[in-house]
């Protein structure tokens, strides 16, 4: 077999193979709770929303159990779970780095519809969308369908084909294991309640036909979509940062 490309490991899979590595030598028996989030960020020198990425996935294969409130446990051997590990797990974009690409993308995308002939006929699919997230809500439906209709109508209000599918593609790794059982975490009626307001600022900021607004709401969404997903789980503090864009 000839030489295959190398990928450059994504920094939380650096991490969690630090944290298997201090489980498998006996630094953290099973049954020890590991050091705060905050704590394992200072010793690691990475951000917390790595040593989160790095946790969940450690969790997604069984090393370890994220209790809220309480810590982090380690829940089995790293032999135990060597064999088991899934190919999916290892292979997953980190949730909260494609939240951060989503915003990168987005909120551009929001300020070129802004501008966009077809503004009006996407500012309709975009109520539409926020009545059916809504309509879910009601029913105690986590409204995915309607938020992923949402944010792919404003690609297509942009009219190109490429911009479209890397939206949809970045959507779509909702899907992966380490998103789901992030967003299981984090994900309630309330939650979802906060982001539908978010919502209908960005499709009101996109009828006013203003892009410098249309990309600082976007841009706030998913700002506080990352911080709701970056919220205190084990009984430490945490300091909050307010977004771009939001008064004081």
């Amino acid at each position: 077999m000839p030489p295959q490309p190398i990928e450059p490991r994504r920094l939380y899979r650096q991490i969690a193979d630090q944290l298997r590595g201090l489980v498998q030598t006996g630094e953290y028996p099973v049954g020890t709770r590991l050091p705060p989030e905050r704590d394992l960020a200072t010793q690691l020198g990475v951000s917390r929303p790595t040593v989160r990425e790095a946790v969940i996935a450690l969790e997604v294969e069984g090393l370890v159990e994220v209790r809220m409130g309480s810590g982090i446990y380690v829940m089995a051997s790293a032999a135990a779970v060597a064999d088991d590990r899934s190919a999916p797990v290892a292979v997953a974009y980190g949730p909260l780095e494609i939240i951060r690409a989503r915003q990168v993308v987005e909120r551009e995308l929001a300020a070129l519809v802004a501008r966009s002939p077809r503004r009006a006929a996407v500012v309709l699919g975009l109520r539409h969308a926020i009545a059916q997230m809504e309509a879910d809500l009601a029913r105690g439906v986590m409204p995915i369908d309607g938020d992923r209709q949402f944010h792919l109508c404003i690609a297509e209000g942009c009219d190109n084909a490429a911009l479209l599918r890397v939206v949809t593609d970045l959507y779509d790794e909702r899907a992966n294991p380490l998103f789901e059982r992030l967003g299981s975490l984090f994900e309630d009626v309330s939650s979802w309640r906060k982001a539908v307001a978010e919502h209908r600022a960005v499709a009101d900021a996109l009828a006013e036909g203003d892009a410098t607004h249309a990309r600082s709401a976007m841009h706030v969404h998913l700002e506080l979509t990352h911080e709701r997903f970056t919220a205190a789980w084990t009984g430490e503090p945490e300091t909050r940062r307010r977004p771009e864009g939001q008064p004081a």
